[in-house]
């Protein structure tokens, strides 16, 4: 039997359940569980946010293992066979038909109505589809990738799906050489957007969240000039970026902080003819009061969203990893870890905010 945690319905605690070990379908592997990690995501699901959650599921959906089984012949990216023992990690999002009008004509293939996504929109009854467990079933046709030879799975897991989502929207932010950068929120996703926004040659990264300890990791990970949330009132941050920016506001900001009054904060924030890029609202947490006139027509501002990604983002990343960890150590973004039958206190860690990121390990034997 396979031990896994699993939450039973919206706001109920997690339990572990034990569930029989699957035979696979051609071209499936089995993937023994290094490391899942502990997202936001996990509280929303949690608590209840997401519509059409399949309770009761597995949660976890960036996982690190070593693959344990395989039928058949498995291929990844490069057409070159994946191997029992080896370390990987996988796309969470499977089913992306390829074949629909957001795929072929859109290019939008995260908004596939096909698209289904490992420990989010996958039930417990469906299988083992969530990375908070010992084993995860790689169905047919999941997108693996091999870790880079001499990647730690801790570098891997600490990058996690903040990493890949962050990359997206920078991808979107169409970052200029010698521009200010400004990111709202010093979560895994803030804080690897200051990463990759400092590879992209500005002149100046700012970054605003709390609490201190995020802060110093933000200025860790390249942002040259940081703001505390915490006592600070909306006009006196946008007066200090406005002095920081010869009262223009930054050329690009990214919204990665996940409240809604971030949003028309931003907006202040960003210079006229600037872009301002929204990753960080991925559940409804209501509405806000925008001012069309000022903050957007007359500033000609650009404003886009970021919904999830793709397999590229998640290739690229581990290409970044490999060559930028030495700088950047997305390993120390892990500052807690929790067994299986601690997953209750792994989700209360990123609740309080004391963990800028914990992850699972399911074969963990408890203290």
């Amino acid at each position: 039997m396979i031990r896994a945690a699993v939450m039973p319905g919206p706001n109920q605690p997690v339990e572990v359940r034990e569930f029989p070990r699957p035979e696979l379908e051609p071209g499936a592997a089995l993937l023994r569980v290094e490391f899942s990690e502990v997202c936001g995501t996990d509280l929303h699901l949690q608590g209840g946010r997401l519509s059409e959650t399949p309770y009761p599921l597995i949660p976890g959906h960036a996982v690190v293992g070593t693959l344990e089984e395989i039928r058949g012949e498995v291929k990844d990216v490069h057409g070159e066979p994946l191997a029992v023992g080896g370390r990987v990690t996988f796309l969470d999002v499977h089913g992306t038909c390829g074949a629909c009008w957001y795929c072929l004509v859109a290019k939008a293939t995260t908004r596939c109505p096909s698209r289904k996504v490992y420990g989010i929109t996958y039930g417990a009854e469906e299988g083992l589809l969530g990375g908070w467990c010992e084993y995860v079933y790689l169905k047919p046709g999941v997108r693996i990738i091999r870790l880079p030879e001499g990647l730690p799975s801790e570098t891997v897991i600490g990058g996690g799906c903040g990493l890949p989502t962050a990359l997206h929207a920078v991808d979107r932010a169409d970052i200029a050489l010698a521009g200010i950068v400004l990111v709202q929120g010093t979560g895994p996703v803030g804080l690897s957007a200051v990463a990759l926004a400092s590879l992209r040659g500005p002149s100046r990264v700012i970054a605003i969240g709390a609490p201190e300890r995020r802060l110093a990791r933000a200025q860790e990970m390249g942002a040259d000039y940081v703001l505390d949330v915490v006592g600070t009132s909306p006009a006196e941050r946008c007066s200090a970026v406005m002095e920081a920016t010869r009262g223009r506001g930054a050329d690009v900001v990214i919204e990665a902080s996940g409240n809604p009054a971030a949003v028309p904060e931003g907006l202040d924030l960003v210079r006229d003819n600037g872009r301002y890029v929204i990753v960080g609202q991925y559940t409804d947490h209501g509405s806000v009061e925008v001012n069309p006139h000022l903050q957007i027509n007359k500033k000609h501002v650009d404003i886009r969203g970021v919904w999830g990604i793709d397999y590229s983002h998640l290739h690229r990343a581990l290409v970044l990893q490999q060559r930028y960890n030495e700088r950047f150590h997305w390993e120390r973004l892990i500052t807690h870890r929790f067994g299986l039958d601690q997953a209750n206190e792994a989700l209360a860690s990123v609740r309080s905010g004391e963990a800028i990121k914990a992850v699972i390990e399911p074969h963990r034997k408890n203290a």
